[in-house]
């Protein structure tokens, strides 16, 4: 999660810049990459203009963005605050790429190089923040993007075509960004391919939902039903001066976002974080003590911990990732919860024992489309086809599953996708294939960013296995 530490800029001219050459953007790869010391002080806008630069080059050239991320604090030896920083740019960024390059198009005489378009579209990202969220002066943002690019091999060339964009930027701002957002890229900050995915799949809600996804996500909690109440958690975040409301049975959304060791009761397995509407899981599932679950693709492991806050079950927690498993068994210690790890693909039932489960809840692969606003480099990340290819992979995995499962069991399919093909249609055709029968469910949540109903996207349907089911 995108959090705006305060960074104390240091605007002292850079040490000599050093002689070692770093690879070129369009060059970077998800492989770690070798240790480059920019010669800027660690406090330095510049500092963080340029690592976030670096990072939004490895998302173009197809790099998640936390892993570039990683990749990037790793490479400039960064500290908590200035990775906090650069963290915080590149995640603003990401929110209003289609802008930024739009601009630069506008502006440039020809494209410019791969990380000297990001460390652009860094800056323009703070220069047309709105005032409320600006984090910076923007004499101070021109100032430290030149310095930056001056730092850098491969953008130093560049110097002087970064200041003379970002400064007739300033000067030419209204009628630059008027001409930019005639093009729909720049108006939404989305692929065209999504806006028309998006205007098609939802005609009455396509703007509501693309802005919502721009918007940055609060940060929602989810309190431990067994060691509090929601009203019980709200009074001791009153006590302790944090702002905050119920947005759900068991969620409680903060005002302002802080740091996970400032939250009270975090430590103690009383919270975690999770989105409103990821919370409704559990609670679908209808488990009760004693029983058989399995929580396929349970990575990073909230909705598993969710299911052991409830009831006193015996949880699978099944996931392809062994790595990202080892998140989930993090997730259960701080709560001292216990379940069964399998490192195993859920389309394989070669790891399982022949015992069906009485509960099973699929959260399968997907575009992720529904939750941009907490991944916003999804949408630059995701290609036209992506949905048809996982939703193909999904259709696998649920029939997998359903074999698994035992007659008068449920079994929940979860999606964090906004396009019917991955989500309602997928259902449907699945009821069909297995003559399953579906219970009450939400359906598709839309993503909300307002008042009492603030989630991300998601889509739940629940099925139950009778005698006349196909196995």
């Amino acid at each position: 999660m995108d959090k705006r530490p305060t960074l104390k800029l240091n605007t002292a001219a850079p040490a000599a810049k050093p002689k070692l050459r770093a690879s070129h953007a369009r060059d970077l790869k998800p492989a770690p990459q070798t240790s480059f010391k920019t010669g800027l002080k660690a406090d330095a806008l510049a500092f963080c203009l340029l690592g976030a630069a670096q990072a939004v080059a490895q998302v173009r050239t197809g790099t998640a963005l936390p892993q570039a991320l990683a990749q990037v604090f790793t490479r400039l030896d960064a500290q908590p605050q200035a990775r906090g920083a650069i963290q915080d740019i590149a995640y603003r960024c990401m929110r209003q790429l289609g802008q930024s390059e739009a601009l630069i198009a506008l502006m440039a005489p020809k494209a410019p190089e791969p990380l000297v378009a990001a460390l652009l579209a860094c800056a323009l990202a703070l220069l047309t923040a709105p005032d409320a969220t600006a984090p910076y002066e923007e004499f101070t943002v021109v100032d430290q993007t030149v310095t930056a690019a001056d730092a850098h091999p491969d953008t130093a060339r560049a110097k002087g075509m970064v200041n003379a964009l970002l400064r007739r930027f300033q000067r030419e701002r209204a009628d630059l960004l008027a001409t930019a957002l005639l093009q729909p890229p720049a108006k939404w900050n989305y692929p065209q391919w999504w806006i028309d995915a998006a205007r098609a799949a939802w005609p009455q809600q396509w703007e509501q939902i693309l802005t919502a996804g721009d918007m940055a996500p609060p940060l929602t909690l989810r309190v431990n039903a067994r060691k509090a109440t929601v009203a019980e958690y709200l009074a001791t975040l009153e006590q302790a001066g944090i702002a905050a409301a119920q947005v759900g049975p068991y969620a409680v959304r903060l005002t302002k976002a802080i740091g996970v060791a400032l939250i009270p009761g975090f430590a103690d397995g009383v919270v975690s974080v999770q989105d409103a509407g990821a919370q409704l899981a559990a609670p679908l599932l209808d488990v009760h003590h004693g029983m058989r679950v399995l929580d396929a693709c349970a990575a990073p492991g909230g909705k598993t911990c969710h299911i052991l806050e409830l009831a006193d079950v015996a949880v699978t927690a099944l996931d392809a990732d062994a790595k990202r498993l080892q998140r989930v068994g993090e997730n259960l210690d701080r709560l001292r919860l216990t379940a069964t790890l399998t490192a195993a693909d859920a389309q394989s039932a070669g790891w399982w024992d022949g015992q069906q489960f009485d509960r099973i809840l699929a959260d399968v692969p997907c575009t992720a489309s529904g939750i941009v606003r907490r991944h916003p480099d999804i949408r630059w990340l995701r290609r036209k086809g992506d949905a048809l290819q996982l939703a193909t992979l999904s259709a696998k995995i649920l029939d997998n599953l359903w074999q698994m499962l035992r007659p008068n069991g449920k079994l929940l399919f979860v999606t964090c996708s906004l396009w019917p093909q991955e989500s309602e249609a997928q259902a449907a055709a699945f009821a069909v294939r297995h003559n399953a029968v579906r219970l009450p469910a939400p359906g598709q949540l839309l993503p909300v960013s307002a008042g009492e109903r603030d989630h991300d996207g998601l889509y739940y349907a629940l099925f139950e296995k009778t005698a006349q089911s196909n196995a």
